[in-house]
């Protein structure tokens, strides 16, 4: 008899969960309490324009094709990519200085002979540096899970910990490169790509804008929403089965085994739940008894650390902005290490680094013709974090600054005139519709304390047939890393099903 499996959420994990496990033969089911796939990978259609909900940025694009080519499927006929060249802008001097990033090694190398011979010699050292880093958290810690002490507790796995020197921070080690300010803050501002700040994650966080610069950054077409649906539409035709509108009350556990879910008040059997709600808030509103939780009570789920959130703006332009030569620019504050502490401190932000994502310069169907769509994101505290209250007012002042902070870029002066439609995402609205514990868009912070062994694992600690994956278990946030955290939640649900 064939088992079945419930899977809570249809976020990236969730759906990649679903299709690994569909694949291995198992019957699954996906509850997912909203209306359509991909969690924060969601879309917002407003007049005709339409947006990347939260993540925008395609990173090591074989993690993406990997969960296609697994159910032997063509990549291409999913979620067709291709790479940006220039990668990004970084716009200094209040817009009026602007550096192009480019995974072109030659072109990288004359951006910082510019600077200096030195600082290209760092950029160089940093490459190899870190490439050797990145081989061997890619073998011996982001692929696999650490389910005893011992997983990590033994001489090999502490001596590959010693040569990953994570002990230092991401800035820090950044200063022993490159001794340009701005060229160093360009590469080690990319912790924000998963919530925490250079001055306080472990310098392993540097191998993000390595992986950029050696392996490229991607566009799907249709934007990142492409690769949810294109993940909805494989795992359907695996013969997967999707309840959109189904929210999940708790996990049901008998005799120290989850045996279903009590969903929109009834009872949903299964053999297996794979947990794809975020951890903090799954462990403290879904596991409902305190035997079953182990060490995440409630109270220690309200000490951990969370990651920032985030405030953006979706605004629909009433023209094109060619003055803007990239999809992904970053305009940083005027002093980028006061901002990145602030937003760490919970202080209420002056002058705010910006993200902006112009999607439609790459698929005009992505806006109405002759307009673009403007996605502009600025890194907040979370709400546990902040040390004040988020409201009406203080969405309307941060929004002011973004618009005066964008209307300095060059051909950008008349910007706020020219929004004709406009929508906006809060720390409290990715709280309420994605059960972000705090607001914290990425989940836990991966501070040293809460990375590898010291991070929620997959497989439940204290009852038997429940797992968990996304961004807040191991190894971590980012959506790469988030199907690296499937892929080892389905293994580990194997290796328990075949041992019995």
């Amino acid at each position: 008899m064939t088992k079945k499996i419930t899977v809570i959420g249809a976020g990236v994990a969730g759906l990649a969960s679903a299709i690994r496990l569909q694949h291995e033969g198992y019957e699954v089911t996906i509850l997912e309490k909203g209306t359509a796939p991909g969690g924060k990978m969601n879309r917002i259609d407003v007049d005709g324009y339409k947006f990347d909900l939260g993540p925008t940025i395609v990173m090591m694009p074989e993690l993406y094709r990997e969960v296609f080519e697994l159910a032997g499927r063509d990549p291409e006929d999913y979620i067709p990519m291709q790479r940006l060249d220039p990668m990004y802008s970084g716009y200094f001097d209040n817009g009026q200085k602007q550096y192009q990033v480019t995974n072109d090694l030659v072109r990288n190398i004359e951006m910082f002979e510019e600077i200096s011979d030195e600082d290209a010699e760092g950029f160089m050292r940093y490459l190899s540096d870190l490439y050797h880093r990145f081989n061997i958290a890619k073998k011996h810690f982001l692929q696999r899970p650490f389910r005893n002490k011992k997983d990590f507790y033994n001489p090999f796995m502490i001596g590959q910990g010693m040569k990953l020197k994570t002990l230092n921070n991401a800035e820090n080690l950044m200063k022993k490169y490159i001794k340009d300010k701005r060229m160093r803050q360009m590469i080690s501002f990319q912790t924000l790509y998963i919530g925490i700040s250079p001055f306080k994650g472990p310098s392993l966080y540097t191998i993000i804008p390595m992986i950029e610069f050696l392996y490229g950054v991607w566009f799907i077409k249709g934007g990142m929403r492409t690769m949810a649906s294109g993940m909805e539409r494989l795992f359907k035709e695996m013969g997967g089965k999707i309840e959109y509108g189904t929210s999940v009350d708790h996990i049901v556990i008998e005799d120290k085994e989850a045996v279903g879910v009590s969903a929109e008040g009834r009872f949903m059997p299964s053999d297996y739940v794979m947990c794809n709600a975020d951890f903090p808030y799954a462990m403290k509103h879904l596991v409902r008894e305190p035997e079953h939780k182990g060490k995440y009570q409630d109270e220690k789920i309200d000490r951990m650390d969370y990651s920032c959130s985030c405030f953006v703006l979706y605004l629909g332009m009433d023209r094109k902005y060619p003055e803007i030569d990239n999809v992904h620019n970053f305009v940083f504050s005027e002093d980028l290490d006061a901002n990145i502490n602030g937003i760490f401190d919970g202080e209420m932000l002056e002058d705010p680094s910006l993200y902006m994502y112009i999607a439609s310069k790459m698929d005009e169907s992505l806006a109405p013709e002759g307009k673009d769509g403007l996605y502009i994101l600025m890194p907040v505290s979370d709400t546990s974090t902040m040390e004040y209250e988020w409201t009406d007012e203080v969405s309307r002042m941060y929004r002011d600054k973004i618009i005066r902070k964008i209307s300095m870029l060059p051909g950008m002066e008349n910007f706020e005139q020219e929004i004709i439609s406009e929508t906006m995402m809060t720390p409290l609205e990715f709280e309420g519709r994605f059960n972000a514990y705090n607001g914290a868009t990425f989940g836990l912070r991966p501070t040293l304390t809460q990375s590898n062994h010291l991070r929620p694992q997959s497989k439940a600690t204290h009852c038997d047939n429940l797992y968990f994956t996304g961004s807040s278990t191991h190894p971590g946030a980012g959506v790469p890393i988030v199907l690296l955290s499937s892929k080892i939640a389905v293994e580990e649900l194997l290796k328990d099903d075949n041992h019995r």
